[in-house]
């Protein structure tokens, strides 16, 4: 494995592409582009405020590529979006029995989704899913502490080839409607390999392993799949907003 402290030398360039748009999104795609086409017959003036709903729908269900560090210890954000809450907590009941995470409190870190957010959540760290837990629910603002006890949620707990277990949760939104998972318990995941989709606005949860140091601060922005969330043995890190 290379060093981290000495990463290889570039030998080639990359360059950006379009974000294909999920297999999930298509018929939202085509709803929006069929009432585009119905409303602009009724008048046309409404083709622009439509076509920009269609666009706006094509980029809600992107999927950008994404680019995992990888490392031992590393644990990666599995959601676009803006750190809201870490703070250390009891572990949810859901998370808890043979397959779960134990007892003990353990730091939440909270990612909050905006509509304009790609909403592909990712898992955190390679190994095997213990568990998928879904819990019907309300559909409080996201932003709440309390929707992670309220509102419409799915929990799942990795288990990494080196025997620590990592949990995150997917919560409905106040818009968001439906929780969507790609993964069963027994799946063999990598590290930032998409596990599912939450419809329009919504958070996700991680709990960090005991022995893991969080890498991130309060109101900064996560990319799912690449920022390092934490870091087993890592060095605490805090945050100035400017």
């Amino acid at each position: 494995m290379p060093s981290l402290d000495k990463p290889p030398v570039a030998t080639t360039t990359v360059k950006w592409r379009f974000p294909a748009v999920h297999s999930e999104g298509f018929r939202y795609v085509l709803i929006a582009i069929g009432l585009t086409l119905l409303m602009t017959i009724v008048w046309d003036g409404f083709f622009w405020p439509f076509t920009a709903l269609t666009l706006w729908v094509a980029a809600f269900f992107r999927d950008p590529v994404r680019t995992t560090p990888q490392g031992p210890g590393l644990i990666v954000a599995p959601a676009d979006g803006l750190i809201t809450m870490i703070q250390r907590v009891p572990v949810p009941r859901e998370l808890d029995g043979p397959n779960g995470l134990g007892t003990a409190p353990l730091v939440r870190v909270s990612i909050f989704m905006s509509v304009f957010d790609v909403h592909i959540n990712r898992t955190p760290i390679a190994g095997t899913v213990k568990q998928v837990v879904y819990v019907a629910g309300r559909f409080l603002n996201a932003d709440l502490d309390k929707a992670s006890e309220e509102n419409e949620r799915q929990y799942f707990v990795v288990e990494g080839h080196d025997g620590r277990r990592v949990g995150f949760t997917q919560i409905a939104g106040l818009v968001a409607r439906r929780i969507l998972g790609f993964v069963k318990a027994g799946d063999i995941v990598a590290s930032g390999q998409r596990i599912g989709l939450i419809r329009f606005g919504s958070r996700v949860d991680v709990f960090l392993p005991d022995d893991c140091v969080c890498q991130v601060a309060l109101g900064q922005r996560s990319i799912a799949g690449e920022t390092v969330l934490g870091r087993i043995g890592g060095v605490p890190v805090t945050g100035v907003a400017q």
